[in-house]
């Protein structure tokens, strides 16, 4: 590209930097449409995730509504050290963790478990029909979901009442009042809900598996399970890893309508997680700091899980989320 001079030897640079501009304006115009698409998502992440940001620094603060931002005092890390100073949020992030770990290790693999099934099965029809029956609860939300677990396992309700005219059990069992009963009650109604949903992606990555290679295992002698096991699984691996990573970022987020819709008295000891005490505390008390500082931990947490394992990942030679 030819550059004036000016008489002391340095370029002109109007024309250089015009051209640029008119360059990138150009680029931004051919995209338009591509850009469009983008934008309500874009948006969506400004609005509902990057601006209330800001709002994380009334942590710091005792913040007082009729104050504001500006004028709230300034306490510092005062409710961060009430997270671990009481002996109540010690209790409540040990259920918090306890259930996330639970929905990890039973939740989680279900629709992995249920994508492997259904890619088993050849009669496209039946098949279909199967993926349509279990994606309905998806959209479901959780307080019906809830309210069908209630009507079922209720004293009065039909599961007791199997129960009894089955197996001729005198007094019914109270499901919903028993702490030992509550965990697993949360991470069923998850798997119930979110198992059919979750198949999409693994369904997706199952559909880029070259047909040739269970032809050649076929030929080679191989069983069903073999073939699972050394072509189908390790088609999905790196699928798998990535939503194991970006569900450790959640490793502290129990659901807090789900939960929230179950407690009752009698459970509050093993079912109080850090999003119901954010509520109670923070919300209904008025102590709006204290809930913020919650959701702070909570991220950090996230963020730190999320960058450790990633790197864990790629050090083991897998593609993580980045």
């Amino acid at each position: 590209m030819n550059r004036q001079s000016n008489p002391g030897g340095m370029p002109v640079r109007g024309e250089n930097s015009l051209s640029l501009t008119q360059l990138f304006r150009s680029r931004i115009w051919s995209k338009r449409y591509a850009y469009l698409l983008i934008l309500p998502g874009l948006l969506y992440f400004i609005v509902y995730k990057y601006v209330p940001m800001l709002g994380t620094i009334i942590a710091f603060q005792d913040f007082s509504p009729f104050l504001g931002f500006a004028d709230s005092p300034w306490v510092g890390l005062k409710h961060i050290r009430t997270l671990f100073a009481e002996p109540e949020v010690i209790r409540v992030l040990w259920n918090t963790l306890s259930l996330s770990f639970l929905q990890i290790l039973f939740a989680f693999p279900a629709p992995i478990i249920l994508a492997l099934m259904m890619n088993e099965i050849k009669t496209e029809w039946f098949k279909r029909i199967v993926q349509s029956v279990v994606y309905l609860p998806h959209f479901l939300s959780w307080v019906v979901v809830v309210s069908i677990f209630v009507i079922f396992l209720r004293s009065e309700g039909i599961v007791n009442g199997l129960l009894r005219e089955v197996f001729g059990l005198d007094q019914p069992i109270a499901f919903l009042n028993t702490p030992s009963y509550f965990q697993p009650l949360i991470v069923l109604q998850v798997i119930w809900k979110e198992v059919g949903w979750g198949t999409i992606i693994f369904l997706a990555a199952l559909a880029g598996v070259d047909p040739s290679l269970y032809e050649a295992s076929v030929m080679d002698g191989a069983s069903r399970m073999r073939r699972i096991w050394h072509i189908t699984l390790p088609a999905i691996r790196g699928t798998i890893v990535i939503l194991l990573v970006l569900r450790l970022g959640h490793v502290l987020d129990s659901g807090f309508e789900q939960v929230f819709l179950m407690l009752n008295p009698y459970v509050d000891k093993v079912g109080n997680v850090l999003d119901t005490y954010a509520y109670f505390k923070g919300i209904i008390n008025g102590n709006y700091s204290l809930a913020t500082a919650v959701g702070l931990f909570k991220g950090v947490v996230g963020f730190v899980l999320v960058v450790g394992v990633n790197w864990l990942v790629k050090r083991s030679g897998e593609d993580g989320v980045y």
